[in-house]
């Protein structure tokens, strides 16, 4: 059946998302989009409606107001095709590709009454991942090429988590776990519940596969070598000074890899990767990533009829 807000005589029906894991980035986007869509436009775009004639046409095109990282073209694209299945996309750039404030992002052509109604749920998602795209790009050249590595963590928008990691991994990090379910991390409240690192450590290791890693958060000296007396395979050193760290680093002596976490920052992340660490972990990268300011600009054709197709080519 065609999507409830496509409206017309002759649209298409949505091409369902190819399973397989149990939560993929096309199921998240497709549920998403919809959700948004409900969301915004309700029962009807009333003042749309009211306006312009089902069948006009017109065109429009995505422009960077300042400096991004783009990410999230294809999820916009698929925005405008849930309203207009034949729409026209020629994009400019990809994700991951940088523009400069001023250029023209996007090219568009197809209803114009499409255009108008998927506008600004488009350019929400558009913004949101260019934006933590962008934030994560600085951070990563901050690093330049040295051997640490940055990641991410499980601070994210509800329901995004999927398209915020998506985003980082455009801007040029790593993905820290995914979710509870695809790694070990036992922080300082299981320490607390369980009344120990060893406890702790003994009582994961009993449940989960001998090929799955175990990493311990630890806050003291201490607690560094009580990780490596059971064997841990990933230290995280959380909201340590940077002397604590070094020591830390130290003391491990490459025994099990080193994770840095808490309250990093932009200013502070080079000072961190010389402390000797594998890994730094940065919540920002998506709580505290500012949307870019993208903006849409729209005219009417008075066209009735498609031109030739122009290929949507915007998959990363």
């Amino acid at each position: 059946m065609p999507h409830r807000w496509a409206t017309g005589p002759q649209q298409k029906a949505s091409v369902p998302a190819t399973t397989g894991r149990e939560v993929s980035l096309m199921n998240v986007i497709e549920k998403l989009i919809d959700q948004a869509l409900e969301e915004d436009i309700g029962p009807a775009d009333i003042t749309t409606e009211s306006l312009v004639p089902f069948d006009s046409m017109g065109s429009g095109e995505i422009v960077a107001k300042e400096s991004v990282v783009l990410a999230g073209l294809d999820i916009s694209r698929k925005v405008f095709e849930r309203l207009d299945p034949d729409i026209s996309w020629r994009p400019r750039y990809r994700d991951g590709e940088a523009a400069t404030g001023g250029a023209t992002v996007v090219e568009l052509f197809g209803r114009l009454a499409a255009l108008l109604t998927a506008e600004r749920v488009a350019l929400n998602f558009l913004q949101r991942l260019s934006g933590i795209a962008t934030l994560t790009r600085s951070y990563r050249d901050k690093l330049g090429d040295g051997i640490v590595r940055l990641v991410d963590t499980r601070k994210t928008t509800p329901g995004w988590r999927v398209l915020e990691k998506y985003a980082v991994r455009v801007g040029g990090a790593g993905n820290h776990r995914m979710g509870l379910y695809d790694g070990v991390l036992i922080k300082d409240n299981h320490i607390a519940a369980c009344g120990g690192i060893k406890t702790a450590v003994v009582r994961v290791r009993q449940r989960i596969s001998h090929l799955m890693k175990v990493e311990v958060e630890v806050t003291t000296l201490d607690e560094v070598r009580e990780a490596l007396a059971v064997g841990v395979d990933i230290i995280m050193l959380d909201n340590m000074a940077p002397s604590k760290i070094r020591e830390a680093v130290r003391i491990i002596d490459k025994r099990a890899v080193v994770e840095v976490s808490g309250g990093v920052t932009d200013i502070t992340l080079e000072e961190l990767a010389r402390t000797g660490v594998d890994i730094i972990s940065v919540g920002a990268l998506t709580h505290s990533a500012r949307s870019i300011d993208l903006s849409m600009r729209i005219s009417a054709s008075g066209k009735r009829h498609l031109p030739s197709r122009i290929d949507n080519d915007s998959d990363p």
